[in-house]
């Protein structure tokens, strides 16, 4: 069975001195609610799939900075990014959602504080036959100032504010996750249509190889020397080029829309110049795993969560105790303007009230276990977020890892299959292939050189997914208190 938790004040003092006893209460108010400790979460010493030291070193701070984009070289992205602070409108919602969690805060902790009110008033009343004539018949005038107060006894109103300012720090903390989020949809996007870009050169630059090749083909064809399905097949390899070109401009307008999005521009209104494509993937630096617990924002955001839940435990704890509240008044009335101010016209009163629920049927038992569980609930989603972002950063490092052992392969696949295609080329040429083993060597090579663009784009983005899994430049140490 539960027992009540025991107030800290001492036994109920005399009727004459409650008041006094109140205020010094009210300075040294003793808190019902338990004391927050931030939850424990596994943590592992190191990550596993950077411990084959595979990372080169990076200045420490090239993260603490926040500009985590500058450390691709990238002028032109730099200046996109720079537009999601101002103009993302998922960023300018999260930024609103945090200020009104600071409105919240202000709220709660006036609370506080006495409240201090200023009423007036004036009537005219009448009763009887009295009122024939005017008889009867007067006037009232009164204005009064008045003041209310609940003493914090036991900490009731502060625990509501430190609830408050857990939930405003978990906003900020979210208003971090939009901001990053976007920034790194954005460096994503942006370099998929360089990508693109460098793709499309490549394709432009192999239809021109093909139309070549179906000439020459032809040529053979009007001589007499080749067959006319070698021509056909020139043919078609080249509308198929072609129509890998035109599907890739298109996906290029597609990304150009969605970084426009991004960075809060209607797309009509917006574009990006083909430029040269900046293949740089930054290497980025780790630090240990537990800096990840201060750098991810959403588990700040979790932590805060536990805080704030944490916090309405004591909250509804306060109502197995008594509420005090004092008021007093002070003014004038009268029934007549000119006496309204006048000494023998003036009233006051002071009281103090205090109410105890006797019987609530187990209400407050069952507010105070809801928020007990409450608590756990958060302490559970805290600890799986921690799980998954761990996660998150091993599966992204692993992929790092694969992706930058695949590069120089791929550079070595490329290069054969040029130097096939060039051989069978001029081996057709002289008559010893047929044109089925260009159109072959053909297609390897083309999706070899592909295969090798799309692999830096896909370098570079999984650099961007480890900064975001990383928490970017962001620090938790403006939104948490010392652990």
């Amino acid at each position: 069975m539960k027992t009540r938790p025991s107030p800290c004040a001492s036994p109920a003092p005399p009727v004459r001195a409650i008041v006094a006893s109140i205020a010094v209460a009210a300075l040294a108010a003793c808190t019902v609610g338990p004391p927050y400790q931030r939850p424990s979460a596994p943590t592992p010493s190191a990550y596993k799939e950077a411990a084959a030291g595979w990372l080169p070193a990076a200045p420490a701070d090239a993260l603490d900075r926040g500009d985590w984009w500058a450390l691709f070289g990238d002028v032109e992205l730099n200046g996109l990014v720079a537009k999601v602070e101002v103009s993302n409108q998922n960023v300018a919602a999260a930024v609103a959602a945090y200020a009104q969690a600071l409105a919240l805060v202000r709220e709660q902790r006036a609370a506080l504080f006495p409240a201090v009110t200023l009423d007036g008033g004036a009537s005219r009343s009448g009763s009887g036959s009295k009122a024939v004539g005017g008889r009867g018949v007067g006037n009232t005038l009164q204005v009064s100032l008045g003041a209310s107060w609940e003493p914090d006894v036991w900490g009731r109103l502060r625990l509501a504010v430190a609830s408050a300012q857990a939930s405003a720090q978990a906003s900020q903390a979210d208003l971090a996750a939009a901001r990053l989020s976007a920034q790194a949809a954005l460096a994503t996007d942006y370099f998929a249509l360089r990508e693109a870009d460098a793709e499309a050169a490549l394709l432009r630059s192999t239809v021109e190889g093909y139309e070549r090749a179906l000439k020459i083909t032809q040529n053979g064809y009007d001589a007499g020397i080749t067959a006319k399905t070698d021509v056909l097949q020139a043919e078609t390899t080249l509308a198929n080029a072609r129509a890998d070109l035109v599907a890739l401009i298109g996906q290029r307008a597609q990304l150009e829309h969605a970084i426009a999005v991004l960075a809060g521009q209607p797309p009509g209104d917006f574009g990006i110049a083909v430029a040269e494509w900046t293949m740089r993937v930054p290497a980025v630096p780790l630090g240990v795993p537990s800096t990840l617990l201060e750098r991810r924002p959403d588990i700040a955001a979790a932590e805060r969560a536990v805080a704030a839940a944490n916090a309405q435990i004591g909250i509804q704890r306060s109502a197995y105790f008594p509420s005090f509240s004092l008021s007093g008044s002070y003014g004038f009335t009268s029934t007549r303007a000119s006496d309204l101010f006048s000494a023998s016209s003036s009233l006051w009163s002071i009281g103090l009230s205090l109410a105890q629920t006797v019987f609530d049927a187990g209400a407050t038992r069952a507010r105070v276990e809801g928020a007990e569980a409450a608590r756990d609930a958060a302490i559970a989603r805290y600890r799986q977020i921690v799980l998954a972002a761990f996660q998150s950063v091993e599966d992204q490092l692993s992929t790092s890892r694969v992706l930058g052992e695949q590069e120089a392969l791929r550079h070595r696949a490329s290069e054969a299959a040029d130097l096939t295609e060039q051989q069978l080329l001029n081996r057709y040429r002289a008559g010893q292939v047929s044109y089925t083993d260009v159109v072959t060597a053909q297609a390897s090579a083309l999706t070899a050189r592909r295969t090798l663009v799309q692999l830096v784009s896909n370098r570079q983005a999984s650099a961007i997914a480890l900064i975001q899994n990383l928490g970017g430049g962001w620090q938790a140490s403006d939104a948490l208190p010392p652990p």
